[in-house]
């Protein structure tokens, strides 16, 4: 193996760890956004729980054209750059949430996925380019995910219907 290809090998394997909740429990940049911005009655709140992880749980209600609850993180401007991926370590309870990025935490959309839970702990892997834009539930016409920088993530659930959630965050990281 030459230089070169050594270099590439650590290049593609720099793993950036934006939350660990086994190594940090700061809850000063979590933030509980609720559809009560818009009038809705949804409530969901964000602890560190006894055993170390992430805890976003609380009632989604459509009452008062309601129908969301949201956690977001403000990471400072990371560079991601050398990540094409990320993987969320979670345990949720068999529902449907959206996990979303922004590379401004100015910017009014969000780059967007869903994935679906199980009732146990798992690895998600996102591919960062398969994110799209969206703003308040619709899909803009902007290209996907540029993978440069993170500024903000954020757990969402809203699957329109009403529904108590929990949702275990260990560890967010970038491959």
């Amino acid at each position: 193996m030459n230089y070169l290809s050594f270099i590439s090998i650590l290049y593609f394997m720099t793993t950036i760890t934006l939350v660990d909740f086994d190594h940090s429990s700061d809850l000063e940049r979590w933030r509980v956004v609720d559809d009560g911005v818009m009038g809705g009655l949804s409530e969901g709140t964000f602890t560190v729980g006894e055993e170390g992880h992430g805890v976003f749980s609380g009632d989604v209600s459509l009452e008062n054209n309601g129908g969301f609850s949201s956690v977001r993180h403000r990471t400072g401007i990371v560079d991601i750059s050398s990540a094409t991926k990320v993987i969320l370590t979670v345990k949720g309870d068999g529902k449907q949430y959206q996990f979303r990025v922004r590379d401004d935490a100015s910017s009014y959309y969000s780059y967007i996925t869903v994935f679906s839970t199980t009732g146990e702990w798992e690895d998600i892997d996102i591919d960062l380019s398969d994110m799209y834009a969206s703003f308040r539930g619709r899909t803009l016409d902007i290209p996907n995910f540029s993978g440069k920088q993170i500024e903000e993530i954020t757990f969402l659930i809203g699957n329109k219907k009403n529904e108590s959630f929990k949702l275990l965050i260990d560890k967010i990281v970038l491959q």
